[in-house]
Parts: C-alpha cells; structure tokens; sequence
C-alpha cells in the first residue's frame, strides 16, 4: 500500500479534506467544520477515510494545513490581551496609522480599535538613527518597570517595536532578554524578529498582530498536534503561509502572523502547479464559494505577491486605493483582490428600485431558500436554481435536497414581481449582475496593474466558480476557461502542491547607483546564509534548497515600492544597472510610463526567499481515484441563457462524459460543483483530468 500525503483545509462552513498517494491514488472528504475545536474536524475526518479506504494511520508521511484561526481571531478580537513597548513619542502609532480612508467624505467612518490598547502600550526612553547609530541607550531599570508593569495587567502577550530598530536591534534583543528572565513563559516577540524594515507604522501594526494572534495559533497546533499523535498519526504538521509556501508548526508557533491568509493561498498554488503542466503561462485564478469571490494573477508561471496587506477591513467595494479600513500586514502574501458575491449572497432590491446583490450572505445557516432550512430572502444560487443552472433536485451528489418551488416563490414576491420582470428574466438578472461585481476583482489584480485579461486564461475552482466562469471570461473578452479536479476540494488540493519556503528581508533606503556593490554583496550573502540554515534545520540538503532574490524599490520622492527580481550572484556596476532597468520596466508596466535615467532610483527593502525544492514532483500527473462519473443517459434539462437566446435544452453531463469535445449548452454536474457551458461554447477534459472550456 502506498503512503499517503493529506491537504486538509478549513472553511467556515467544512473542511475538505484530500489524500494523495505516492502512485497517485487519490481520497477526498468533506466534514461539517467544528467551530470551537476544529481540529476535531480534521482527525474525525481523516479516521472516517481511513475505515472506508482500509488505511493505516502510519500510511500518512505528511499533513498540509490551511487555517483560519489566526484570521477569525482578528476578526472576532479574540486575540490575546497584547501588551505593546516602544520608543518614547511613539506610543500612538497604532491609532494615528497612516491616514487612509476606505470611503470618502464618509464622516462617520471609524478606525478599528487598536489590538492593543492604550493603557498597555509603554514606551521607553531610547533613540537610535536611521543609520543605527545609538544616540540615547536604553535604561536596564526602565526597562523592568515597563515589563513589570505589563505583567501587573496581566498581559498574554506583548510585541516590541522600537523606532530604527531595523538599522540596528541591540535594544530590543536587551528588552527581549528582561521580558525573558521576568516571564519565560509569556508569548512575545520583536519586530526586529518579524520585520526588519523601514515604516514604523506598518513594522509596528506587524509585530503587535503577530503578539495578538500568537497564543491562539500555539494552543490550537499543540491541540491539533496531540490529537494527531492520539490517532497515531506520527507525521510532519505544514502549514500554509500567506506567501503561498509552507512553514513547519514550530516557525508558525513563532511567526504567526505570516499565517494570516492560509486559506485562500492553497488554490492559487494549485492552479499554478496545474497552469505550468498546460503549458499556460499566464493564467487568472477566480475561486468563489459562499459567500465572496477572490481573483489572482499567475504571470510567467509565477503568482504574484502583495508587499503588503490588510486583514479585518472587510469586502472590497471599489479600487483597491481605497485601502485604510483593517488591520495593516507587511507581509508578502499572494495578491488577492475579493469582493462579497458567492452562491449565498442575498438578492435584495434597495432604496431606488435597483436590483443589488451582497455583501450581505445567507450563510450555511439557514442557507439559500431552496435548501429547506429556513431560510427567506432569495440568494444567488436560488436564481441559479430559476434558471435551470442547478439541480432542481438535489445538491453533493444527493446529500442535499433542493426545493426549486419555494426559490421560484420568493423571487418572484420579493424581486420580479416589484421589478416588474418575468422570473426567468429578473433571476438572470441577478446572475448578470453577480458576474460583474466579480469582474471589479479580476481587473483589480490585472488592468488596474497593466495587465489585459484577454491575454491570460480563467482559471476557475470553488463550489460556485465553474457556474459564473464563462458569463465572466464572455465579459472580458476571454477565451480559454480552465476548470481543474475537485474544483470545490481545490483549495485542499492545493496544498500538495505548495513548497517549504522562508521569507527574509532588510531594508536598505539608498540610491540604488551610489551603492557599493559590496554593501549589496554582504546583505544578500547574509539573508541566503539564514535561508539556508533554517532549511538545513528543516532537513533539506544543499542540493534541494533554491534561493529567489527580490528587491523592492522606488523612485525617490515616492513612497509606494514595487518590487522586481534581483539579479544572483555578487553584484557588480553592470548589475546594478540591470536591477535599476527591471525597476523601470516594471513601473511602466503598472502605472503607463518611467522616469528618465537621470531620476535616482531607491533601494528600499532587500528580499529573499529560501525554498525547498523535493526530489520528485509533490503530485503525480496521473491521478487514481478522480470524481469519473457520467451523466444519465440522454439526461437534458431546461436552462435560461437571457432574453436575446432564451431558454435551451442543455445537456446534463458528468466530467467522465467529456472524453470528446462538446458543444454547449452543457451543465456538467460534480459532487462538489457544477460547470456551466454556454451555447456555442466548446468543452472537453484533457489529459491531466482538467475541464477545457473554449468560447467562440
């Protein structure tokens, strides 16, 4: 028998669970999540496949995570009672931020509340510059008192985060040392640990949310650690990192905030992976469940990541400009734009008689109409249901009833009949208007960032995103849609796909052409030499470990950086000057134009990342064990594709039907999803098992 590597990722609503074989056998699980306990659902989970698949606990060699606690944990402001210290003049960062509004000329707006509040942020009395020169040393016996005083409010955790001390960390490793000796036990850390660069506010925000979140995620990995060894499942625990690479639970345990959006990173990872094997370069990931939709960019066969970003600020409703409304990360993290559409989305009609869509969702409970749980304002998948889209019968493959009369009742009182609109016109509506919300996601990771969507193929998984896939790709003028295996476990089976990576950085603030190559040399040389000792210690061989150089820069004068490939090897004059080449090319790509060659160009962060590359590819191209059900014989169903076409007779397929290419209308129906194919469209599954949608 072969041994097994399991991706389990955790939802709000299930946890989806997949085991993967080394000859490529293949198991897939979905469970009810346990709030409250949720690696419960997990061990429960895993123990269910085993008895149905005759395994054996010691048959698992790894187990890859994507969670949300730390997440929910700012969400819900269940995080630790976080004590902060900091250089004196600075103890209000935190709420002073950087003055960004998400909505204009809102007067009612409010910032979130500091995660920590102000009677336990302390400031200390110590100065060093920007060039790590100490100008006031830091008081031993202030220190105390400080820490002593935090310890007296019963603190849980406290952050560190001194002004400067990226250029020089002797203060706060002397402060790290006292709140050791007086609390051993006590969660803490320093930003000189977690963020090594320049901006006080984001360095700050960084480092009190990594303190915030920390004895949440080190109880729920010890709980989920001991679980699996109770199931005696004796193997290596992974988690996801926002970054798209994997860390093992002991980093996670330190570095917790770099596990803040675990859960959606699985995907884009996966279809990465897939995109390279189809030899599509340049792809667009479109992953809707429930209740929001979130794009990503996949260029030259690499997903693009964020410098920064912000967690707990809520749906986007516009630009991504209009940032400022959460809790500020500076993390690389895959770029994610997201916007509040998913299957349970309410359908409502406001103020002026338009027909509006979320953010607001019927969640799992009570659900759509249509599921018989009670629930009574129509949602996107009760007008998918109207339009014949959906079973009308039932949902995962049975085990969910649908009453299609009770989603064509509502709609019909609560939006046609005020609307003044046929059923079947008022519900495609609705489907046409969730297809555009969506679009204001795809175009802010591509145009908005001068990319044209029509040079890149759709790459759609989630429980709903193969159903809107193609009205989307028709309103961007796309042609190629993508619908990968499990297209609703596909964040789950991501994780298989994801490499050990660590992320390290330190910032600079130069003129990149005065910059001795030297001084380049030595930074550089000093981040690979920690790169490969952490992986070392991870247990990988020279051979195995591959290092990435970035470097974030901008002009000088502004103050937003992009970041571009750093050229390997030791530097010289010449690659001085490519690396300030890459930077203009790269601001002409997103913004439309570049500074001529006499505008200094500022070398602000220098970045890394050390990744462990396996000795044999983490999933075979062969899978046994896909969802390869047909379809009832000659099984057709009615569907509504709007008022120019109408209704049409669309086949009902399974994805083992499409051994041949057909034409659409086309509803292919999966225990986890359905695709949708509209007419004159083409669909046809490929080798590797992905659905290929070409549209005319």
């Amino acid at each position: 028998m072969p041994n097994f590597r399991v991706g389990a990722d955790i939802g709000g609503t299930f946890t989806d669970l997949v085991l993967l074989g080394q000859d490529g056998t293949l198991y897939t699980k979905k469970v009810p999540s346990t709030v409250g306990q949720y690696e419960a659902a997990i061990v429960d989970g895993l123990s269910s496949v085993f008895a149905a698949a005759g395994l054996t606990p010691d048959q698992i060699d790894e187990v890859l995570h994507g969670t949300t606690v730390a997440s929910n944990a700012i969400l819900e402001h269940k995080g630790a009672k976080t004590g902060l210290i900091t250089t004196k003049g600075f103890r209000d960062v935190l709420e002073i931020r950087t003055l960004r509004m998400p909505r204009l000329y809102d007067l009612t707006w409010e910032k979130p509340p500091p995660l920590a509040e102000r009677y336990l942020r302390r400031d200390v009395d110590e100065r060093v510059n920007n060039r790590g020169e100490v100008e006031k040393a830091l008081d031993p016996d202030e220190v105390e008192r400080v820490v002593r005083r935090l310890l007296e409010e019963k603190v849980e955790a406290i952050a560190v985060c001194l002004i400067n001390s990226y250029a020089n960390a002797d203060h706060e490793r002397a402060i790290k040392a006292v709140i050791e000796r007086l609390a051993p036990a006590l969660p803490h850390c320093i930003s000189a640990d977690v963020l090594p660069e320049i901006s006080e506010y984001q360095r700050t925000s960084t480092t009190v949310i990594n303190a915030y979140v920390m004895p949440i995620v080190s109880r729920y990995l010890r709980q989920l650690s001991a679980r699996l060894k109770l199931a005696e499942i004796d193997a290596p625990l992974l988690l996801m990192q926002s970054n798209g690479g994997l860390i093992n639970a002991a980093v996670a345990e330190r570095k917790p905030a770099n596990i803040i959006e675990s859960g959606p990173a699985g995907g884009v990872v996966g279809a990465q992976a897939l995109a390279r094997k189809l030899e599509l370069p340049d792809i667009i990931t479109f992953d809707m469940g429930g209740t929001t939709a979130k794009a990503s960019l996949v260029e030259d066969g690499e997903f693009t990541r964020s410098l920064d970003y912000q967690v707990g600020g809520g749906i986007m409703v516009g630009s991504r400009l209009m940032s400022g409304a959460g809790y500020h990360l500076k993390i690389p993290a895959i770029d994610l734009a997201e916007v509040g559409a998913g299957g349970g989305s309410l359908v409502w009609i406001d103020a002026g008689g338009s027909m509006q869509i979320g953010p607001q969702s019927a969640g799992a409970v009570p659900g759509p109409v249509c599921y018989g749980m009670g629930g009574e304002e129509p949602t996107v998948t009760d007008a998918n249901v109207i339009l014949g889209y959906l079973n009308p019968d039932y949902l995962v493959g049975g085990e969910l009833p649908i009453q299609a009369d009770m989603s064509r009742e509502v709609f019909q009182q609560r939006i046609a009949g005020p609307l003044g609109l046929d059923l079947a016109h008022a519900a495609y509506g609705a489907h046409q208007i969730v297809i555009s919300n969506m679009i204001r996601a795809i175009r802010a990771i591509s145009s908005e960032r001068g990319r044209d969507p029509r040079d890149y193929a759709l790459f759609a998984f989630g429980g709903n995103g193969p159903l809107f896939a193609a009205g989307m790709a028709k309103a961007l003028d796309m042609r190629r849609i993508v619908v990968p295996p499990f297209p609703g476990l596909f964040s789950s089976f991501g994780l298989l796909y994801a490499d050990v990576e660590h992320h390290y950085s330190r910032s600079l603030m130069q003129v990149l052409r005065d910059t001795e190559p030297g001084a380049l040399n030595e930074i550089w040389g000093g981040l690979e030499h920690e790169a490969r000792q952490q992986l070392a210690a991870d247990g990988f061989s020279p051979g195995q470990i591959e290092i990435r150089r970035t470097a974030n820069m901008h002009y000088k004068g502004q103050i937003y950086e992009l970041s571009v490939p750093a050229p390997d090897g030791d530097f010289d004059r010449e690659k001085i000057a490519l690396l300030e080449d890459r930077f203009g090319q790269e601001h002409e790509r997103t913004y439309g134009h570049r500074a001529g060659p006499e505008e200094p160009v500022m070398l602000v962060n220098a970045q890394l990342i050390g990744r462990a590359i396996p000795d044999h590819p983490p999933v075979p191209d062969r899978l046994k064990g896909m969802d390869e059900r047909t379809a009832a014989e000659n099984s057709l169903r009615q569907a509504y594709f709007g008022p120019e076409v109408g209704w049409m007779e669309a086949a009902v397929l399974g994805r083992g039907d499409l051994i041949e290419q057909y034409t659409g209308p086309l509803i292919i129906e999966e225990y986890d999803a359905t695709c949708l194919v509209p007419p004159s469209a083409k669909a046809k599954c490929d080798e590797f098992g992905n659905i290929i949608i070409e549209l005319p």
